[in-house]
């Protein structure tokens, strides 16, 4: 799997304050990446950097495999963006917006604004004025004027930002679809969790400028499931006890004593009755709470990413 974008301790420094601090994050092609942090951890400037907009203090980004700003404009022809809310002339018409931005690129492909249309779903509502649009169609018309030069790299930083539920439903929709019918690596920020968690193939967390964790969500997941634990007498009988009476093989020995079992969620009463009645003496059982939410509170030092 190649990589798409690779940074090696990027930094941007205002005057004394690192907006962000020798970030190195890597997304791989064909994925959706999710780039999580609060407002304010350095997402915006991190993605203002991977675009050519302002230049890193210090530090490399490689896009495609070239260093950014020895191929700038090559590179950034292959790349879609939007950067905080997409600004368009709200008394024109979708279709006469993208018709401007695509005589601005370059674009002489006709088909190139009814198929960024499609793409988005506003192939209907090209009469209407954009300055009628929701916000959710506005971001939509965003993205279609992304997807107009048919960019190999999406970046969209805070998509679903102000958006009510069913736009946000129909923008993470539109996301999946890209990546996966159009095979687009797409890298997407924000400040919600639960966003990133439904759409993300792997994350990155950013805190105050610095990245605290890159991870796949499979991994992430399986890491932070729910599980009973026991702290037992004999864990080599308990563990014997689980597989033949219960038929749970999904457990783990963490230390002389101690088993996560993963499954049973609920039944620990009858597990504990299993245990003492062949001599086994329980000397605990916890039942984790932790979930995503709870593992990004403790991550970030306590408080919640949004």
């Amino acid at each position: 799997m190649s990589e798409i974008i690779k940074t090696t301790n990027l930094t941007k420094i205002y005057e004394t304050q690192k907006s962000v601090d020798n970030l190195s994050i890597t997304v791989n092609q064909g994925e959706i990446y999710g780039f999580l942090g609060r407002n304010g951890a350095g997402k915006t400037t991190t993605i203002r950097m991977l675009l050519g907009l302002i230049k890193p203090t210090h530090g490399q980004i490689e896009i495609f495999g070239e260093n950014l700003f020895k191929n700038k404009k090559g590179i950034l022809r292959r790349i879609g963006s939007i950067v905080e809310v997409p600004g368009f002339y709200e008394n024109l018409t979708a279709r006469e917006n993208l018709q401007i931005n695509a005589k601005i690129l370059g674009i002489h492909k006709k088909s190139a604004i009814e198929e960024a249309l499609e793409i988005v779903g506003l192939q209907h509502e090209t009469k209407k004025l954009v300055g009628k649009y929701s916000l959710g169609m506005k971001q939509r018309l965003g993205i279609a004027r992304a997807l107009l030069h048919y960019p190999e790299l999406l970046i969209l930083d805070e998509p679903t930002n102000g958006l009510d539920p069913i736009g946000i439903k129909e923008i993470r929709r539109l996301i999946k679809s890209l990546a996966k019918e159009r095979k687009i690596t797409i890298l997407i920020s924000s400040h919600i969790l639960s966003e990133i968690e439904q759409l993300a193939d792997s994350m990155g967390i950013i805190h105050e400028g610095k990245l605290l964790e890159e991870i796949p969500f499979d991994q992430l997941r399986q890491r932070n499931r729910k599980y009973l634990e026991f702290q037992v007498s004999n864990d080599h009988k308990a563990t014997m006890l689980l597989e033949t009476h219960f038929n749970i093989f999904d457990y783990e020995v963490h230390g002389e004593g101690t088993i996560r079992v993963y499954s049973h969620l609920g039944q620990q009463g009858k597990l504990n009755k299993v245990f003492v009645e062949n001599d086994i003496e329980v000397l605990k059982i916890n039942i984790s709470q932790d979930n995503l939410e709870d593992y990004f509170a403790k991550l970030v030092g306590g408080g919640t990413i949004g």
